[in-house]
């Protein structure tokens, strides 16, 4: 039998499909953990290829392909990828009980923090993967696209409720963009086993909310159910840094092994198209008509930058620890794939989820730490993304968010060793908030009605748009 086949034959299953370290993949196990009342500590990522200073690009490259061999999916098996079993793989990590509401959409760390203060499942409006490249090249788009448009034909074929967004950025995934090709799928409509998840655990009149990320990018829209973005907001960087008289691309091709000089990435059509994980129009609609018809009230958060949400969701944990006669007075700012829900509101703190390690991120914390009351204490869990970039904050932009705590201020001495090209798995965030002392009981979960006004009375602050 083909490895990753099931009994019947059926196909791959959704754990060997999904990335590893992807945000879906880890936000839907940090969260159903949480509502079990489990923390994160079997929890490992794969992280990008640690890349030294001095390493000769032949290791680089070897050190690449042998992670993509652990972690990507082969060209062979591409055929094989069933979005329903992917579906089916995300609601079956929940516990098999009715909830209050349930939260869907792009992936988020706050939103699955605010998933566990309201006692509900989050599950993702799409997922990512990464295939193999054979004789790729980080510095050539255009090869990834030829290569990538061959995949998706592929996968198209056996899964036409996906649309695929390729996502080449070496600022991002490092040497990996060499050895593999990185494909978002958003669906097209809600899953069979999500309106069967949602019929089955869902009281009647119980909300469903929906997070959409509304950022941008220059998108080319190469063929039906096959889209294709040079860079990623996530980077840290803008459009124009992928243009081939960039300094900064230039800075991040050097740190791969690549040449600017060959760099050729195909034209755009589509200026201002939503990045990867924003959420597809249909799934939306779809969700819409499943709540309606069922007398379920759909609320949307559209969330225009990564902070706003993050913000507003500090802001809300602060007054529902309050509320439940706690300080709400200890912050931890988290990062990346560095969270813990479940060790978070046990130990009654107020998380703030930085997207990832890069300057406009942690910029985006300082700015919300310098116009909120004080904390006493503040503890830094920097993820390290296994590489160099010029968009990356330094060691000294996370100290100075540590010392914004009145009392303490803790940057994580593991994560800060080697920064950033070392990694870190998705367990240390839990041995770090495990020597937090325990603040029980955990608060009575957090009703929908009021959570959302709060969103929209702090998060409108911050263009975060609640409907």
């Amino acid at each position: 039998m083909h490895e990753g086949l099931t009994a019947a034959g059926a196909g791959l299953s959704g754990d060997r499909v999904v990335a590893e370290g992807s945000a879906a993949r880890v936000l839907v196990a940090a969260t159903a953990r949480a509502l079990r009342g489990v923390d994160c500590a079997d929890l490992g990522q794969v992280g990008p290829v640690s890349r030294f200073p001095g390493a000769p690009e032949l290791v680089r490259r070897a050190s690449a392909s042998r992670a993509a061999g652990r972690v990507a999916l082969t060209v062979a098996q591409v055929g094989e990828v069933d979005s329903a079993r992917v579906a089916r793989w995300f609601v079956d990590q929940y516990p098999r009980r009715r909830y209050p509401g349930v939260l869907l959409g792009s992936p988020h760390g706050a939103a699955a923090h605010l998933a566990v203060a309201l006692g509900v499942p989050w599950l993702p409006s799409g997922f990512e993967m990464s295939v193999h490249w054979t004789g790729g090249a980080a510095d050539r788009p255009a090869a990834a696209l030829e290569h990538g448009t061959a995949l998706a034909a592929r996968m198209l074929a056996g899964n036409p409720d996906l649309h695929l967004r390729q996502v080449h950025c070496p600022a991002s995934r490092g040497s990996l963009t060499g050895a593999t090709v990185s494909l978002a799928a958003r669906w097209r409509a809600l899953p069979a086993a999500y309106r069967q998840f949602l019929t089955d655990r869902l009281p009647p009149g119980a909300p469903v909310l929906l997070v959409r990320d509304a950022r941008t990018w220059p998108v080319l829209e190469h063929s039906p159910g096959h889209s294709f973005q040079v860079g990623c907001p996530a980077s840290g960087l803008d459009p124009v840094d992928f243009h081939p008289d960039s300094h900064a691309l230039r800075q991040v091709l050097r740190s791969v092994g690549g040449d600017a000089t060959r760099w050729d990435p195909p034209q755009v059509s589509a200026p201002s198209g939503y990045a990867e994980h924003g959420t597809d129009s249909g799934f939306e609609l779809t969700a819409r008509d499943w709540a309606a018809r069922r007398q379920h009230p759909l609320h949307r958060v559209l969330v225009p930058r990564p902070g706003a949400l993050s913000a507003a969701v500090a802001d809300l944990y602060r007054r529902w620890l309050r509320r439940a006669g706690k300080t709400g007075d200890r912050l931890v700012v988290e990062c990346g794939r560095l969270l813990d829900p479940w060790q978070v509101v046990r130990a009654g703190l107020v998380p703030y989820w930085c997207e990832n390690a890069t300057r406009r991120s942690v910029d985006e914390a300082e700015w919300w730490l310098a116009g909120s009351e004080a904390f006493s204490s503040v503890d830094v869990l920097p993820e390290p993304p296994g590489m160099r970039s010029p968009a990356l904050a330094g060691l000294p932009q996370w100290l100075a968010v540590a010392g914004f705590g009145r009392r303490r201020r803790a940057l994580d001495r593991t994560t800060a060793r080697g920064y950033p090209v070392t990694s870190v798995p998705t367990r240390r965030a839990t041995e770090v908030l495990r020597a937090q002392p325990y603040d029980l009981p955990v608060p009575p979960p957090l009703e929908a009605a009021e959570a959302l006004s709060v969103l929209r009375d702090s998060g409108g602050q911050q263009g975060l748009l609640v409907s």
